[in-house]
């Protein structure tokens, strides 16, 4: 019996494509045929992503692209459906460095500038990059653009106020899109993760919580892993395979929802 490939034929761009979660999902869209287009801030991460790529048989184009700089974000998707002919899914994997935007403080101790990190930085930059992708899927009547957000969104412990504000605003944010976008053919979904142990993040995150409980990073990592209902913290290939499905014509009828993939950190 043949396997066809989940995405053979579309063509997908990844924002944040140099960094870890960016970098599977990015790879992972190109082993199931996906054309994909790497954009990210940092020129080496994002071409050493597309070597990667390429070197296994796949098409990858890297280029240096601010997520949150509307003008170049919708100047760079009009260049690849000029390129392509369409574009077929827009995925954002963006966002500022924990210690950023405060995480780990009780909220009455975050400052106002710490706070509006996460919105001014993730939410800013998944609006921009959805809008974009909109005004191209609806030309085309058809796509998928994909939202990451993670378990804060669903607060289940203290020190995440920033963050999660951002990550429930994106939620929301997704839904009204979709409702607006669903009658001409294009879905908007979320893929919601926790922090998964191999990206900068499980670390910081857990230097974070170590300093909290006075207790090790390792330690502080195992008990985030122990604190999800699978006692295992979702890595990046299992965050990368999720968004593969909701890119998928396997997931035709999912629009306005979101995929919750935190490995039971949060529930719906």
């Amino acid at each position: 019996m043949s396997t066809s490939l989940m995405l053979q034929g579309s063509h997908a761009v990844v924002f944040g494509a140099g960094g870890s979660i960016g970098a599977a999902v990015a790879k992972e869209f190109a082993t199931e045929g996906a054309e994909v287009f790497l954009a990210g801030r940092t020129s080496a991460s994002v071409e050493a992503v597309a070597k990667q790529i390429t070197a296994a048989g796949g098409r990858a184009h890297g280029a240096v692209i601010d997520a949150l700089d509307a003008v170049a974000v919708e100047e760079y998707i009009e260049d690849i459906v000029q390129q392509t002919g369409s574009l077929d899914i827009e995925f954002n994997a963006t966002g500022p460095r924990i210690s950023e935007y405060g995480n780990g403080k009780r909220a009455v101790d975050v400052s106002t500038d710490e706070f509006m990190t996460a919105v001014d930085t993730v939410l800013k930059s998944q609006f921009i990059t959805a809008r974009a992708a909109a005004r191209q899927m609806l030309k085309q009547g058809s796509g998928v653009i994909i939202f990451l957000t993670g378990s804060p969104a669903r607060p289940h412990g203290p020190g995440t106020s920033g963050i999660g504000s951002a990550f429930a605003a994106v939620e929301n944010l997704m839904r009204t899109i979709a409702i607006e976008l669903g009658p001409d053919g294009v879905r908007a979904v979320c893929l919601r993760t926790a922090a998964n142990p191999d990206t900068r993040t499980i670390q910081d995150t857990a230097d974070v919580i170590g300093k909290m409980m006075n207790i090790t990073s390792d330690q502080a990592a195992a008990s985030l892993a122990e604190s999800t209902m699978l006692k295992v913290s979702p890595r990046t290939s299992d965050t990368a395979k999720a968004a593969v499905f909701l890119a998928s014509d396997r997931a035709r009828m999912m629009t306005g929802t979101v995929l919750n993939s935190s490995a039971g950190a949060v529930t719906d």
